[in-house]
């Protein structure tokens, strides 16, 4: 009879889960949506420990510090500056109405709410839109590409890293001349953006095993759904092999948009499509 030593029943058992989980780990398709994938995860942990070093205690410290109605007036202001600029990327895309609509809640605001501290033109249902140069391109049939995380900017696929530029110049914020005062209204529209999403980290910390992976599916679903207008084509599929929903979207879940809109830390725009995105299939 064969005898075995003690715990070699244990050690073979434990072999032997380390070859199925090394096999099953083989097996996983690359993401075809990330071929830079060692790149950007590298970048991403880069632009986090920046928020965790830097921007994220200013926020803390800022929104300890600030009343909420003054918030809510800085968030009004920021997001009537972007106005204009939204309103001639939707007049680029053939959608006039629309770029109309922008451009008079930007005149509304300006006058009525005290330069767009007061967000008067919702009241007058004048609903806020979000376009951008890169959404712009794809509606002119303009690929997304991979997906790319940009040092300090955060989550982005190649055609709109390629033009985060040419959106910058349309930030009244970047084209003011006066460069102290521009620096000091950037480094307050990030500090307000991170400020409004710190009730969301512990949430997204807690609720996914690969944060980078859910975040890059978030925003890729996010993003496409933006630039179609609430109905992407059923060719987008995510990692999983599902397709994106079109018509009746879930609601998004909040830590995702937190998230997003904290890396991105020039988009507080992302906080808006709670209502609106689909969430990413991790089932």
């Amino acid at each position: 009879m064969t005898t075995r030593k003690p715990g070699s029943s244990f050690r073979i058992a434990a072999l032997a889960c380390g070859v199925i989980l090394a096999s099953g780990c083989a097996s996983t398709p690359r993401n075809p949506d990330d071929p830079l994938e060692g790149y950007n995860r590298a970048m991403f942990a880069f632009n986090e420990n920046l928020d965790k070093a830097l921007v994220k205690p200013v926020a803390q410290a800022y929104d300890y510090v600030t009343p909420k109605p003054v918030q809510t007036g800085v968030g009004n202001f920021f997001g009537n500056l972007a106005d204009p600029w939204i309103g001639l990327n939707n007049m680029l895309q053939g959608k006039p109405a629309e770029a109309f609509s922008d451009w008079m809640r930007f005149m509304v605001n300006s006058v009525f709410g005290i330069f767009g501290l007061l967000d008067i033109a919702s009241e007058a249902r004048l609903p806020k839109h979000d376009e951008d140069f890169g959404q712009t391109l794809a509606v002119w049939g303009v690929g997304e590409g991979p997906y790319f995380v940009v040092p300090f900017f955060g989550p982005r696929t190649v055609r709109d890293a390629a033009v985060l530029p040419v959106d910058l110049v349309g930030d009244k914020v970047w084209r003011a001349g006066h460069v102290p005062t521009r620096n000091a209204i950037r480094v307050l529209d990030i500090t307000h953006a991170r400020a409004t999403l710190l009730g969301a980290d512990r949430t997204l910390e807690e609720s996914t095993f690969d944060k980078y992976a859910y975040l890059r599916d978030f925003y890729l679903q996010q993003r496409r759904y933006k630039v179609h207008d609430g109905n992407p084509p059923v060719e987008y599929e995510d990692f999983n092999g599902a397709s994106l929903p079109g018509q009746s979207p879930r609601l998004v879940d909040m830590a995702a948009v937190a998230a997003i809109a904290r890396l991105e830390l020039v988009d507080p725009m992302a906080v808006g499509a709670v209502e609106t995105a689909p969430v990413p299939n991790h089932e």
